[in-house]
């Protein structure tokens, strides 16, 4: 497609202009013209309606409708003023124009509400009864105490009024399309002369993108066309100047730009910081705007990483290796990338090293590594038992009662691993939920919820004489109420497990500023502090040989936290040896 020429888009918006801003104010001198006019009826009607009040006022105090009727039927025929008496429920009782008997009552009609007000009412509107556009005046007549005693409503037909500005219009029109038409004419005189020196420009422009550096453009015209000229041939004579410099910044910027997702350290070849972006800066403990200039050596001190270095500026390949920084309170596990830098002429001029942070990756593979052996343990225990119990029933020699005994074993095994495998789909579920897929919630009470995790644990709460104390206000919240039960489940189930025989579990439900928290307390053996940290890993015990005797699963805990996490909220623990554990649960309350 041809692009439009300059004169092609300045004259039709000129044109448009004009147009626009003649019509605008052709409209508004019209519209101005006719609001004179109406309001000038208005107040005539308003001033007529006041003389005709006064005239009748007491034909409303004494509620003559015949003399009213009377005095309406007089005036009948005098002036284009029709003028109408209407009692205060809106009943006519008087019309120069029409009988009262025939017209409906006008208790709706705006200006005779305002009038009902005390206030002097007025409307525009179509009249049915005459059959075109009147303006309406409605005035209230009072007694001495205030009342409303009737309404006189003055109105005129605006026949006459259009007619009268239907002139005026005509002349404006034909005034506007001539200002138009000159004004035209001159834009398109204007148009030319701005468009030619750009067109000019644009010549020379176009040698200059042809590399015809050395020849210069004529500077005339306007002030601004001159400066223009002249700021062209100027960029002219830098062009060649900034090429090579250009060329030089483009290899260094691409290949840094290309990295900068990650931590990036540029040095010169004396090995001087040239950049350093926030990322490595964090990765380093270093500030990024300090150690502008200065030696990597100095700046960093980590004899890992100033070997990597050294190595990269020795070598003519890309190198990549594995780091490890190793801080006041963790290991930083890092994958460096190096590659040399080089200048304009193809020298070497330094290094670029890209460093990636893999700490979580590490950690995520330890914690993969650490759940596959705990679940492979966890889950060859009963495979085991079964596989030995069922290969000692094979033999025909065992009584009946070692056989119900084996049996028993086998069935008991076989619901720790039904168990062991129902908690492992439970928190496959719940990571897919924290992992960004939407957690289906709803309003509810959470005393219902409360209710039925105690009933849930009520049979292993009586054997071992637990009792439980709830203090729950009436609160409403939007959660998951089948996984928000198991959580408090498996809280209270841990509760009764490490308590004492006839002791007490505390559930306390409290609401603060941004959040609801439901604690589980026992009074049990409590938990060293050292196993405070880990308590959530999934297969973690305290003490792994009464856990399993208890018939725990080792995942009990880890569930808790998944649905807190997938609730937006946490789960915090609190304990100390001999003296008991409180687990909380915080959620959001919006």
């Amino acid at each position: 497609m041809r692009p439009r020429r300059l004169i092609s888009q300045l004259f039709p918006t000129y044109l448009l202009i004009l147009i626009f801003s003649v019509g605008g104010i052709s409209w508004f001198s019209t519209s101005a013209l006719r609001d004179f006019h109406l309001q000038s009826t208005r107040d005539n009607l308003l001033e007529q309606g006041r003389v005709f009040r006064a005239q009748i006022s007491n034909l409303f105090f004494t509620d003559d409708r015949e003399s009213l009727l009377g005095w309406a039927n007089r005036v009948t025929g005098i002036g284009t003023t029709r003028i109408t008496l209407i009692l205060p429920d809106g009943t006519v009782v008087g019309d120069s124009d029409e009988n009262p008997l025939f017209m409906e009552n006008h208790a709706s009609r705006p200006e005779i509400q305002s009038a009902l007000d005390k206030k002097d009412g007025s409307s525009l509107r179509y009249s049915h009864t005459l059959q075109k556009e009147m303006l309406y005046v409605a005035q209230s007549v009072e007694d001495e105490s205030g009342t409303v005693v009737g309404i006189v409503r003055t109105a005129k037909a605006l026949e006459t009024i259009d007619e009268a500005l239907h002139m005026l219009y005509s002349r404006i029109a034909f005034g506007g399309g001539l200002a138009v038409f000159l004004a035209a004419l001159l834009s398109w005189g204007m148009a030319r002369h701005i468009s030619l020196p750009l067109a000019r420009l644009r010549q020379g422009a176009e040698r200059f993108a042809r590399g015809e550096l050395k020849r210069r453009l004529a500077v005339r015209g306007s002030g601004e066309l001159q400066a223009l000229a002249a700021t062209m041939n100027q960029m002219a004579g830098q062009l060649d100047d900034r090429i090579k410099m250009v060329v030089q910044q483009r290899n260094e910027q691409n290949t840094m730009l290309a990295s900068m997702v990650e931590g990036v350290l540029a040095v010169d070849h004396d090995q001087s910081i040239v950049r350093l972006n926030r990322a490595a800066g964090e990765l380093l403990g270093i500030d990024p705007e300090l150690a502008q200039g200065r030696p990597f050596a100095e700046v960093s001190r980590r004899a890992e990483l100033q070997r990597f270095v050294d190595h990269v500026m020795a070598s003519d390949e890309p190198i990549e290796t594995d780091l490890v920084l190793r801080q006041a309170q963790a290991e930083r596990f890092l994958q460096a990338h190096g590659t040399t830098l080089a200048d304009d002429k193809g020298d070497r001029s330094g290094a670029l090293i890209v460093l990636h942070d893999v700490t979580r990756l590490r950690r995520l593979e330890q914690v993969r590594r650490d759940f596959v052996a705990n679940a492979s343990h966890e889950l060859k225990t009963p495979v085991t038992a079964i596989k030995g119990y069922s290969e000692t029933l094979l033999d025909s020699g065992i009584s009946e009662e070692d056989r119900a005994r084996f049996l028993g074993v086998i069935v008991r095994q076989a619901d720790r691993l039904q168990a062991i495998i129902d908690d492992l789909l439970v928190l496959s579920r719940l990571d897919g939920n924290t992992e960004g897929k939407p957690l289906p919630l709803e309003e509810v009470e959470l005393r219902p919820i409360l209710d039925a995790a105690q009933q849930d644990c009520a049979v292993a709460a009586e054997s071992r004489g637990i009792r439980f104390k709830v203090e729950a206000p009436p609160l409403h919240m939007k959660v998951n109420s089948p996984l928000l039960e198991q959580a408090v489940v498996n809280l209270l189930t841990n509760a009764i497990k490490f308590s004492p025989l006839d002791a007490e579990v505390e559930i306390e439900v409290a609401k603060k500023a941004h959040c609801v928290t439901i604690a589980v307390t026992d009074h049990g053996c409590g938990i060293a502090s050292k196993h405070l940290p880990r308590l959530f890993e999934r297969f973690y015990r305290v003490d792994p040989s009464r856990s399993r005797m208890q018939g725990g699963t080792g995942l009990g805990l880890s569930i808790v936290q998944n649905i807190c996490k997938a609730h937006g909220g946490e789960v915090e623990v609190k304990s100390a040896l001999g003296k008991g554990s409180t687990f909380t649960i915080s959620l959001p309350s919006s």
